[in-house]
């Protein structure tokens, strides 16, 4: 009952600072905007083009898409503050280059690059000549640090502080009376031992994927929790990133594949108690079940990108209302959807972990199974 309250009280506090950051990054990002008055006409377009200028789906996408830069916020004046992050880009006519994304920051050109900022290239770094047109024939490899690469690395640092400090904790205490750090961990380890790795892949086999599915489940829900935070260092949108559920799904699938026992190969191969004309002069059921292979990594990478993607749009299409409306009398409305949709997504932050790394286990350990 102790541990339910204070979770409880954490979730309230971590979820109206989620409301006050993701207002505050919303009206610094539209300084025109910062003064709503509830008596202003939503339909009077004669007056301040400001109001007329907001875009929500500009709005919602800039924030959830990946950026080569990590802004902080924009001052009244309508500076922005940012930290750049490094642009690595190599080109056949110009060889490799390295710079700081500041030089390509609100469309400038930079030894001949650019940051495209509409149609299908949208967001990506390409060559242009001396009269400004694209190569897109010729497109340079970009190798740079965006900002879902760069909060990786946060989230990267933080996990080796926290597992460091547990060994060492472990080294201090012994296993007997885990406290501070490794008291708050060590529930979570035994977690995943327990409740996902033994049960799915027995008490013989679970060691050896243990390391995986403890770096899984962390990173992801780390990520997690940190993109629901707008503000440096959180903001970004890492998992909500399909190139990053692929990976992680990828992976996934490169252990099932590769420790796959012999009845794993046998039952796509040579399903057994399936009528021989289905496998040899109609090989149906080998394809469907290489689709399989295929589809459950599949259903890993779109089950994790769709969840996160979907509460970062609804969350903040929820603040937006706010200045879509023109209409302080809209915001208590739109405090308590977004508290209620804040409450929702700390709980999907920690389920879509489980739910990567309960499958993950599930797969692997159907793959790995001997047969009795």
């Amino acid at each position: 009952m102790r541990l339910k309250k204070i979770f409880l009280i954490y979730s309230l506090i971590f979820s109206l600072s989620v409301y006050a950051s993701d207002l505050y990054a919303f009206t610094q990002d539209h300084p025109g905007i910062n003064s709503v008055s509830a008596t202003e006409d939503p339909h009077n377009t004669e007056e301040g083009d400001e109001n007329e200028a907001f875009d929500p789906r500009e709005f919602i996408f800039d924030h959830i898409s990946d950026s080569h830069e990590w802004h902080i916020f924009t001052t009244p004046d309508g500076h922005h503050v940012s930290i750049y992050l490094p642009v690595i880009v190599y080109s056949k006519s110009k060889g490799l280059n390295v710079f700081s994304s500041k030089h390509l920051a609100h469309g400038h050109e930079y030894r001949g690059f650019i940051i495209m900022n509409e149609g299908d290239l949208e967001g990506d770094i390409v060559e242009v000549d001396d009269e400004g047109i694209v190569n897109e024939k010729n497109l340079p490899l970009d190798l740079s640090i965006t900002k879902n690469v760069a909060a990786m690395f946060v989230v990267a640092i933080l996990l080796l502080w926290l597992f460091i400090a547990l060994a060492r904790s472990y080294r201090k205490t012994g296993i007997s009376e885990p406290k501070g750090l490794q008291g708050f961990l060590e529930p979570v380890v035994l977690f995943v031992r327990d409740d996902i790795a033994i049960p799915n892949l027995g008490e013989e086999k679970y060691e050896k994927y243990m390391p995986y599915l403890l770096t899984v489940f962390f990173f992801i829900l780390l990520n997690n929790l940190m993109g629901l935070i707008p503000v440096f260092p959180g903001g970004a949108n890492v998992t909500g990133n399909i190139a990053v559920t692929f990976t992680l799904a990828a992976f996934t699938m490169i252990i099932i594949n590769f420790n796959g026992g012999r009845g794993y190969w046998q039952h796509i191969f040579n399903t057994p108690g399936v009528p021989w004309w289905l496998k040899i002069p109609l090989p149906l059921m080998p394809i469907v079940e290489l689709i399989g292979v295929i589809a459950k990594p599949f259903a890993l990478m779109v089950r994790l990108f769709a969840n996160i993607t979907a509460g970062h749009i609804i969350v903040l299409s929820l603040v937006g209302l706010i200045f879509i409306f023109q209409s302080v009398a809209f915001a208590p409305i739109s405090i308590i959807m977004v508290l209620f949709m804040d409450f929702i997504e700390i709980l999907v932050a920690f389920l879509q972990a489980y739910i990567f790394t309960l499958l993950s286990a599930l797969f692997i350990g159907l793959a790995v199974r001997e047969e009795h």
